[in-house]
């Protein structure tokens, strides 16, 4: 037997405490295929609150931040080394200094525990979130690190990012640590709908 291994995305809520956790996985009997990013604490809410692009000359505006987990369950020895990268381009016209971010730790394992360190996305809604690096708005696990977050399209399949090297299992259900993703727009960005872009998790199991 092996473990069954769905991807995730947690909104709202409360710090430690994910309000709703829906399945991302791409696969068809999901809750909604893609992850979308938009200016509310919400699951694929674009429709109502779009990522808006910022008037020239007033700053960068900002997707609210998303976390993606890894859920494990099943028959398995142990799952570990789990890591997150791209196919090394996102296609996305956001702009001078804008794109895909994911956050960063200085040291150790880069995703955010989910029990201990969940932080709700917050920001205006409808017009921009808080920027995850914001030292006093910021997501708690990341904005006082000596690292910034760093455009997603970095971590390919060669040179991934670690999330989560804890052991799991035997035959654990449990949710691993999440990947935090966020989308910069500058004033130069281009309006409209974007490319569809591959996001994968890998992981090792026994």
């Amino acid at each position: 037997m092996v473990a069954t291994v769905l991807v995730y995305e947690a909104t709202g809520g409360t710090p430690g405490s994910p309000g709703a956790k829906n399945r991302v996985d791409g696969q068809a009997t999901n809750d909604g295929t893609d992850v979308r990013f938009c200016t509310a604490d919400a699951f694929n809410d674009v429709a109502a609150h779009p990522c808006i692009i910022p008037t020239l000359g007033a700053g960068d505006n900002y997707s609210y931040w998303k976390h993606l987990y890894l859920n494990m369950s099943g028959t398995y020895t142990t799952l570990n080394n789990i890591r997150f990268y791209t196919d090394g381009t996102i296609g996305w016209t956001c702009g001078t200094g804008g794109g895909l971010f994911v956050g960063k730790r200085a040291a150790g394992d880069n995703g955010c525990p989910m029990d201990a360190s969940y932080d709700p996305a917050e920001g205006t809604a409808g017009t921009t979130g808080d920027w995850m690096d914001d030292g006093t708005d910021g997501h708690t696990y990341y904005k006082d690190e000596a690292v910034v977050p760093v455009d997603a399209s970095t971590y390919t399949s060669v040179s991934p990012l670690t999330v989560d090297s804890a052991d799991y299992g035997p035959d654990a259900t449990d949710d691993s640590d999440a990947v935090v993703l966020q989308v910069v727009l500058a004033d130069d960005a281009t309006q409209g709908t974007q490319t569809d872009e591959t996001l994968t998790f890998v992981y090792d199991e026994i």
